[in-house]
């Protein structure tokens, strides 16, 4: 699926269930916001939780936000209840859990369109296995295929500490490599990557500094648990005053007539190729900037 550049920068996550949480969403700064109907719902509590969300949806057709529907593995009693919901309901995407192959991609893809789903509407993908990090690049390539709606990788730290016996560590010492793979696989895939959650709330100093440290390895935002880490996500994954500055700058210059026809011209000593034009645009849209 082509990326849709937009910020994602932050990316909160609200129980389906919490009737009040899902007042409040239409209030916060999120660039998106994730209704979950997978881990944060008791089992006997999805089907109203997906009853409740659809009512939400219907009650509020237009936000300033993107809204996507975290539904229940295909496998359980839910899950396909709950892709037919998100279809119908309006949802920008779903986020599948779990996600360990192409063809979990693919099958989602197939039944938003039994549903008559928008084609707007994308697949974002939970990567938080061993398999689904071993399989993350075939699984990213199916980016270039709009028919299969890939849009996004989320990053599942818990599920994969869980999984693998990592110890959590501050600076995540021992999951930077695997957390690279994902990055690097998004990247062919020319799909936006998201870093999983901090689960500490409370601890802004490090969360702070994760934040800093998922930017410059590359992710494109974070998933959030509480609203008040909302606006250091936005500050962390947001470009700089000076590097939106230097991105107008290369826009500015490939557009004066004389380089009309260059691959390289020079910007204050430095030579600059087109394919830093192409990542100054994208740097400028996302930044919400004019070019």
């Amino acid at each position: 699926m082509k990326t849709i550049v937009r910020p994602r920068r932050s990316v909160l996550f609200v129980p389906a269930a919490n009737a009040r949480a899902l007042e409040k969403s239409l209030t916060l700064p999120a660039d998106c916001v994730i209704y979950d109907l997978e881990d944060s719902v008791a089992p006997e509590a999805k089907v109203l939780a997906r009853d409740a969300l659809s009512a939400h949806f219907a009650s509020h057709p237009k936000v300033g936000f993107e809204r996507i529907v975290r539904v229940n593995m295909a496998e359980t009693p839910w899950g396909k209840d709950d892709v037919a919901a998100a279809a119908k309901m309006g949802a920008d995407a779903i986020l599948l859990p779990k996600v360990e192959r192409p063809q979990d991609i693919i099958d989602a893809a197939n039944r938003l369109d039994r549903h008559d789903a928008d084609p707007a509407v994308g697949v974002w993908a939970m990567i938080e296995t061993a398999r689904g990090i071993l399989n993350a690049d075939e699984i990213a390539v199916l980016g270039h295929r709009s028919a299969v709606r890939l849009a996004c990788f989320v990053v599942g730290p818990n599920d994969i500490a869980r999984e693998t016996g990592v110890r959590p560590q501050p600076g995540r010492p021992y999951l930077i490599p695997w957390l690279m793979q994902i990055i690097l696989a998004a990247r062919a895939g020319g799909i936006t990557v998201l870093d999983g959650v901090y689960n500490d709330f409370r601890d802004s100093v490090g969360f702070e500094a994760e934040c800093a440290q998922g930017a410059s390895m590359g992710f494109d935002g974070k998933t959030l648990i509480h609203p008040g880490q909302i606006e250091a996500a936005n500050r962390a994954f947001s470009p700089t005053e000076d590097e939106i500055a230097h991105a107008r700058s290369v826009v500015e210059i490939f557009a004066r007539p004389e380089n009309a026809d260059k691959g390289v011209v020079s910007l204050d000593g430095q030579m600059v190729e087109r394919l830093h034009l192409e990542m100054a645009e994208r740097l400028l849209a996302k930044a919400g900037a004019k070019l």
